[in-house]
């Protein structure tokens, strides 16, 4: 049985929780600007001292509300500065929050605030208010509602007046890190989801031990991030969390479409982001070259920026004629990209999905590293990560100090450390079943190299056995045919079946562009793009493309073009974008069906 593990290179300090955090940062630097929130085309600082001084008001005001210590609390929020003050004022209340994507059906929002035994609940706005007044009836226990946009939070602030800060105080302090932090839900990819209890503990020591381990990252002076993925979410929850406690200056940009203005002006040093941003970032540059009459050079520039990157990871020797291009290119391309970017970035934390060495090699040659980290919400996020002073593109890194890494004798992931959840809410069996003594089994499949550097090379429950018997990861596919810019999703087949198939939808965002490019009707509707034989073309160079990096046991030997998307609101993505494939596998069954109706040579790869 391979084994990694780091001890902890900060002492545990048990008595801790999340808020000494703050505490602690105030003491150190209350000047520092921790936060930065639109202020017209610009940006406005907040400091440390006057972070802390409005999360006190706010945490009087949840306790003039009604808030008791260990009371549990919702939240349906975008990713703004005000959902971290929130969060800090159910912590200094002494409440636990359950956090809420802002895009969860009814029904969704329903059953994490049944099964949390939520008595209060905060939304952001009066569409998040009115999917949770149609399940108001099926939740009793809620005494309390709040909507930000209706200013709420400004009216508690006004009756928490009179409470005194010794009262804030007794109640900052009643939790230990052995305690419930927060109850975070897994996204239900595969069946309903899981209350995830996560202690102080397992964020306070996570965060002291991660931020110590990259310091070049976090702990830099002038450090600051961009935040635009949820932070309902774990992976930038601990973001957010960490940042308090380096001093990371901190922005958000809720709206994706308004990202590189945002990046423009607020110019962060890292960020925080899952590999569709790098895809999509990467393949909008692409199509706007390919506009532009520059498509050839661009496609020129991205090869050199892989192929010096790749030399540079290897140790070798980097030839003159690609210093030469190199450098030629960095004028005409990569220093517009990092324009674009802001200028300032020189790091970049990507989780949830593998990136793939193409992209994490281009971006490096943009001078931007990505390190790529592996964690679950059962790891309050990472358990590894790639460090600043050494990473190796296409691994998650070695494991974080404080955490250790196993692989069982089928290769699945098992983690214990500071990170590791207490257990699931409310639910010993699934918990039991979760645990091989103090070892976390993930049920994601990887492998580690000489220097304990982990790869993930797929899922556990979703290996697909073929009718001969071969054992396929599907992400190994998936990933690289996903990067593709006109790929909205993918979804490998062939469970049982002679041969690996794939469903394939479009996506809508770049397929204009796309479409224009090539010289065809830029508003294709999806289910002509679908019957298109270019589109059709393209997909099969992508598939090609995959099919290199297996054997041809392994490769894909039809597909079909969904004339749909997969969207979190047909219920076939999670909030993360990960794909829900029973959901998938279930609902699109008709079409898995016919791939197979019709043989194919399985020594050749076919159109259907």
């Amino acid at each position: 049985m391979v084994q990694f593990e780091v001890p902890a290179i900060v002492p545990a300090d048990p008595q801790a929780n999340i808020t000494d955090l703050l505490v602690e940062r105030v003491k150190a630097t209350p000047d520092r600007a921790l936060f930065a929130v639109p202020d017209g085309e610009g940006w406005r600082d907040i400091s440390a001292a006057d972070f802390q001084k409005q999360v006190i008001a706010l945490a009087k005001g949840f306790v003039a509300g009604g808030l008791e210590p260990g009371d549990k609390v919702g939240f349906i929020a975008r990713t703004t500065y005000d959902w971290t003050l929130v969060d800090f004022a159910l912590f200094y209340a002494g409440a636990v929050m359950v956090p809420i994507y802002e895009t969860s059906s009814t029904g969704q929002i329903a059953w994490n605030l049944t099964d949390s035994g939520a008595i209060a609940l905060i939304t952001e706005s009066p569409e998040h208010s009115a999917r949770f007044a149609e399940a108001r009836s099926e939740l009793p226990l809620i005494r309390s509602a709040w909507e930000m946009h209706s200013g709420d939070l400004d009216r508690l602030i006004a009756e928490g007046a009179g409470v005194s800060d010794d009262e804030i105080e007794r109640r900052r302090n009643i939790a230990n890190g052995a305690d419930i932090a927060t109850l975070i839900y897994t996204s239900g990819s595969t069946g309903r989801p899981k209350g995830c209890v996560l202690t102080h503990s397992n964020f306070v020591e996570l965060t002291r031990n991660a931020t110590l381990s990259n310091q070049e990252v976090f702990a830099t002076p002038g450090a600051s991030t961009l935040l635009f993925i949820t932070t309902a979410h774990v992976f930038a929850r601990f973001i957010s969390i960490l940042n308090i406690h380096a001093g990371v200056k901190t922005g958000h940009q809720p709206d994706t479409k308004q990202l590189l203005p945002a990046l423009g002006s607020f110019k962060p040093t890292f960020l925080l982001a899952v590999p569709r941003v790098f895809e999509k970032v990467y393949n909008s540059a692409e199509q706007k070259a390919e506009a532009g009459g520059k498509g050839k050079i661009f496609r020129a520039a991205a090869h050199t920026a892989v192929e010096h990157s790749r030399l540079q990871q290897e140790g070798k020797k980097v030839p003159l004629g690609t210093k030469i291009k190199f450098a030629l290119f960095d004028r005409l391309v990569y220093s517009k990209l990092r324009t674009a970017m802001g200028g300032n970035i020189a790091y970049a934390v990507s989780g949830s999905a593998p990136l793939g060495p193409r992209l994490g090699h281009f971006f490096h040659s943009l001078g931007v590293t990505i390190l790529e980290g592996y964690g679950l919400t059962e790891t309050t996020a990472p358990a590894s990560v790639n460090q600043a002073r050494k990473s190796k593109i296409g691994t998650v890194g070695p494991v974080i100090p404080g955490v250790g890494i196993r692989l069982g004798d089928d290769g699945e992931i098992q983690v214990r450390g500071v990170n590791v959840f207490k257990e699931y809410w409310r639910n010993p069996e699934a918990t039991a079943e979760a645990f091989d003594g103090d070892w976390f089994k993930t049920g994601d499949l990887g492998s580690f190299d000489d220097e304990g550097f982990l790869t993930i090379t797929g899922r556990k429950k979703e290996i697909i056995v073929t009718a001969g018997g071969k054992n396929v990861a599907p992400a190994a596919l998936e990933d690289p045919i996903r990067a593709n810019p006109i790929v909205g999703q993918v979804v490998v087949v062939g469970d049982q079946k002679p041969f690996i198939a794939a469903l394939i939808t479009l996506d809508p965002e770049m397929l204009p562009a796309w479409l224009s490019n090539n010289s065809l009707p830029a508003d294709l509707s999806l289910t002509d793009a679908a019957k298109n034989e270019a589109v059709r073309a393209e997909i099969q160079r992508a598939i090609d493309r995959a099919n290199t990096t297996v054997s041809r046991a392994e490769s894909i030997r039809k597909f079909t073009i969904l004339p749909t998307e997969w969207t979190e609101s047909s219920g076939h993505l999670t909030p993360k974008m990960s794909i829900k494939r029973n959901v998938i596998l279930a609902d699109f069954a008709g079409d898995v069906e016919e791939i197979y109706a019709v043989p194919v040579n399985t020594s050749n790869v076919s159109l259907p």
